[in-house]
């Protein structure tokens, strides 16, 4: 794990002199930003010591409520567990209204046990290192699509989509929509602002195929844990901008029956040493490594589900037509299968993984993925022919679409043990079934709806 090193501390404090505040992060299990807000003075003192946070900060709900099954709350007495600042990380916050910083933190190997393997950048810097071991270096970017939402409710207490520029309220869902982006101006102008301010290769804006609906992308990283650092960051930019603008950014995987679920597309390829694309052919097919790289990622499809789909809500996504996947599929320049093979220049060639929601922790749906992929290529998995058409249609292999089903195959999955650690996995599963037996336990407005009267 390489940390960061104090001159860029001492270099952000003189470039700085108006930032007194600093918001301290790490990231859980549920993707979830926490940590706490320091003082300037406190700075230069984590880069020479670390900052202890308590093990429970990785032991927790989407709620954040403690969950003991993890072993990281009681049983180890709450210890206090030693991070270090990430390189790169350390930034501006421009949406805030007073000047203030972000630093980006990690577990310490060593010093931050017993929670170290509970750390999701833990995971995925493990599951890339093996890769590299075999002579293969990851290369990732990240799409992330998100719904902006009012602040105010509808008059049935529901979200809704946030008024434009010009008063009005989306209705359709102008898919590419032109005049759609030029509404969202003044919240894309900041987004673009303090993307740059913080170093954020953001690039194309799209409006998606709903009302509010969004996304942007990343570019494609030769280091594959820059590229998910990146998009961690950007979804903690997008939801400040909005916050600034008056405005919700949602990324439910699914915030409206009616219309389309917001994704976590992952791109990944694998190159050599000096960067070249191990993927690139002029068969738009790809390599046999690629074909291999598919084959492992639909074999351990199952047993990662619960990864790439971490919520009750997250399966409420896999709808036909609907451009989420619903099978283990894969074709070229197609989006009605899990793995796309986009078309494009040979030296381009990628895979598209399209299986997680936008609720999806970007550093363990990676990890998940790259483990697959490197089962695939040891295995040499061959993943059958590609679909050609309408996936939909065709699909055979379904995937579970419910949150206990995929729950189920990731406690039982010896793959996923060995793959991303047995420590990982314990907290992962203790925090989802408690998480899973607080949702089912709650009785509301659908049960009323349904059952208060004729049941």
């Amino acid at each position: 794990m390489q940390f960061a090193d104090k001159k860029e501390a001492e270099a952000f404090l003189a470039a700085n002199p108006q930032v007194r505040s600093i918001e301290l992060f790490l990231i859980d299990a549920n993707g979830v930003p926490r940590g706490k807000l320091l003082h300037r003075d406190e700075l230069l003192a984590i880069y020479d010591n670390g900052r202890p946070l308590p093990s429970s900060i990785l032991a927790l709900t989407l709620q954040g409520e403690d969950v003991e099954g993890t072993g990281l709350v009681w049983d180890v007495a709450d210890a206090d567990c030693w991070t270090y600042p990430l390189p790169g990380s350390l930034t501006v916050q421009p949406w805030r209204t007073t000047p203030t910083g972000q630093l980006q933190v990690s577990m310490h190997p060593e010093q931050g046990l017993p929670a170290a393997p509970a750390d999701p950048r833990h995971v995925l810097a493990q599951t890339i290192d093996r890769l590299k071991a075999d002579g293969y270096h990851p290369v990732m970017a990240v799409e992330l699509e998100f719904y902006l939402l009012d602040r105010q409710r509808d008059a049935n207490g529901r979200p809704q989509p946030a008024l434009q520029a010009n008063g009005v309220r989306p209705q359709a869902p102008q898919v590419y929509g032109i005049y759609e982006l030029e509404q969202l101006q003044p919240f894309l102008d900041d987004l673009y602002a303090a993307c740059e301010a913080q170093g954020l290769p953001v690039r194309t804006a799209i409006s998606e195929y709903a009302p509010g609906q969004v996304e942007l992308t990343l570019e494609h990283r030769f280091d594959a844990l820059q590229a998910i650092d990146e998009g961690v960051r950007y979804k903690r930019l997008v939801k400040g901008v909005a916050n600034k603008h008056g405005l919700q950014a949602c990324f439910m995987a699914k915030p409206f029956s009616d219309q389309a679920g917001s994704g976590l597309h992952l791109h990944v390829s694998l190159a050599d040493e000096q960067g070249h694309n191990l993927y690139a052919s002029d068969d738009p097919h790809g390599t046999p490594l690629l074909r291999h790289s598919i084959g492992g990622m639909m074999h351990t499809l199952t047993d990662s589900l619960a990864i790439f789909c971490p919520h009750a809500n997250s399966y409420r996504r896999f709808q036909a037509s609907s451009y989420a996947p619903l099978a283990k599929s894969w074709g070229v320049n197609n989006r009605t299968v899990s793995f796309r093979v986009p078309g494009g220049p040979e030296q381009s060639r990628h895979i598209e993984h399209r299986i997680c929601g936008a609720d999806a922790n970007p550093y363990l749906a990676a990890a998940a993925l790259l483990a697959g992929i490197h089962l695939g290529i040891r295995q040499q998995i061959d993943p059958g022919a590609p679909i050609v058409g309408n996936g939909y249609e065709q699909a055979t292999d379904f995937l579970p679409t419910d949150w206990l089903t995929a729950l189920l195959a990731l406690e039982r999955s010896s793959w996923a043990r060995e793959a991303l650690g047995e420590g990982f996995i314990k907290v992962y599963l203790a925090i989802k079934w408690q998480e899973y037996r607080l949702f089912n336990a709650e009785v509301g407005e659908q049960d009323w709806r349904w059952y208060l009267t004729h049941a």
